[in-house]
């Protein structure tokens, strides 16, 4: 079954990571970094959206839910329906962060406040 956008509802993690992302106006903001996975409810807390630095220097991690991004054939990535300014005021973390101890729900939860997303869980 197709999601919203015409693309099927599986998809593997590899073919995410690395992949462009652009915001609304089609500038290119970063990319994926990783996708962070609950263990036990089976579910994706957030994409790791990174952007602002260069060579992996001033780099910042930022939890995007995954609902948020969609991806686009004609731009070759995902995109998010914000603008630069709103992921730049976005909390952003370091990649350890988002997966030492049970820190990774206060992330997600906080992810999911800040671009007013409905909650799943």
């Amino acid at each position: 079954m197709p999601t919203a956008t015409g693309h099927t509802k599986a998809i593997r993690a590899s073919r995410v990571n690395g992949s462009a992302v652009y915001d609304s106006k089609g500038d290119k903001i970063g990319h994926v970094e990783d996708i962070i996975l609950d263990k036990t409810s089976n579910q994706i807390l957030f994409a790791v959206v990174s952007f602002g630095g260069f060579l992996g220097i001033g780099e910042k991690y930022h939890s995007i839910p995954w609902s948020l991004l969609d991806y686009s054939k004609e731009e070759g990535g995902y995109v998010v329906a914000l603008s630069k300014e709103t992921l730049k005021a976005a909390p952003s973390y370091d990649m350890n962060d988002f997966t030492k101890g049970d820190g990774f729900t206060q992330i997600r939860d906080k992810s999911y406040d800040y671009y007013k997303v409905a909650r799943t869980w």
